[in-house]
């Protein structure tokens, strides 16, 4: 079947005019924050569809859960998604890429940005939207108001980072963390599907404890170790752009060099703090569990005695 000249001219028109609009609107630079944003959380909407589809065609336990308990499977499966994509950009962006590499300098670490890194923080607002949307429609089933503080504090860090182009150097150090969700979430997983004895279980715990002391704790001293090697850079730069001047000067004091270790003496208290409300948020998941296999024991000692008084 031959088509008309008329007609392939009309198809490349249209193809023109479709490119035109991806490059002129939608990957403009202006616009990559809010269409990065929209992706991410059409992205959420589609992770959700194919971990229902997925999991009831290949987990017979899946059919048998609740619908509370099948929200959540589908919820920590978008999860689990987000932080394999943004931890896998994050470690590009730190160890790989030469946009923050120390041979550049153009200018401080802390203003640099790529339309790639913009996009990638752009995603990860849209799957903290998504998945703060969910948490406050069927609150407090997936999580309590600790959820909704952490993801709160955690859209608005990650948005401002997007929007600014400041900052994303170390948004990405911090979000490298997120490598150790997939297995907090494996946990879950294993321990709804009735495998919490198993020997993938066990191995699973030793992962979380090695992932976690390299992501939560090591890479943290990495990260103050850098913010101390360039705080003069960035401090330096933040009186230019924003007051015109190279320092401030008061009596004694000097605004525009501040001392360091006050700098890293913060960072680090703030780590803490990040650090114990992720414990809390695991040993709140520990002790739901806890509870649940306390009942479920007590639901088999009350069967035993109920079979035994029948004998009797």
């Amino acid at each position: 079947m031959s088509i008309s000249s008329m007609t392939v001219m009309t198809i490349k028109s249209y193809k023109n005019q479709a490119q035109g609009l991806v490059k002129d609107y939608l990957l403009a630079d202006s616009f990559i924050p809010y269409t990065s944003v929209i992706a991410g959380i059409l992205a959420c909407k589609v992770i959700y569809d194919l971990t229902d589809r997925i999991s009831s065609l290949h987990f017979k336990s899946y059919s048998g859960l609740t619908k509370a308990l099948r929200i959540e499977w589908n919820n920590r499966g978008i999860s689990t998604v987000h932080a394999v994509f943004i931890a896998a950009m994050s470690l590009y962006f730190v160890f790989w890429s030469d946009l923050f590499g120390d041979d550049r300098t153009t200018e401080p670490v802390t203003f640099r940005s790529s339309a790639l890194s913009t996009f990638a923080l752009g995603v990860s607002v849209g799957y903290f939207i998504a998945d703060l949307s969910m948490i406050l429609w069927l609150y407090p089933s997936l999580g309590g108001r600790e959820y909704v503080l952490h993801h709160s504090l955690s859209c608005i860090s990650v948005a401002y980072s997007m929007f600014s182009g400041e900052g994303q150097l170390y948004t990405f150090m911090v979000l490298i963390s997120e490598v150790t969700t997939p297995e907090i979430n494996m946990r879950w997983f294993l321990d709804t599907a009735g495998l919490k004895r198993s020997s993938t279980y066990i191995l699973n715990g030793i992962v979380i404890f090695f992932a976690w002391l390299v992501a939560r704790i090591l890479l943290f001293v990495y990260m103050f170790d850098h913010v101390y090697l360039h705080y003069h850079q960035s401090m330096r730069n933040l009186f230019h752009k924003y007051y015109g001047l190279e320092h401030v000067k008061y009596p004694g004091i000097t605004v525009g060099y501040p001392t360091a270790p006050v700098r890293l003496l913060s960072g680090v208290c703030g780590a803490v703090r990040t650090g114990r409300h992720e414990l809390d948020v695991v040993w709140e998941d520990n002790q739901g569990t806890e509870e649940d296999l306390d009942e479920e024991a007590m639901m088999k000692e009350r069967s035993k005695f109920l079979l035994i008084s029948r004998c009797m």
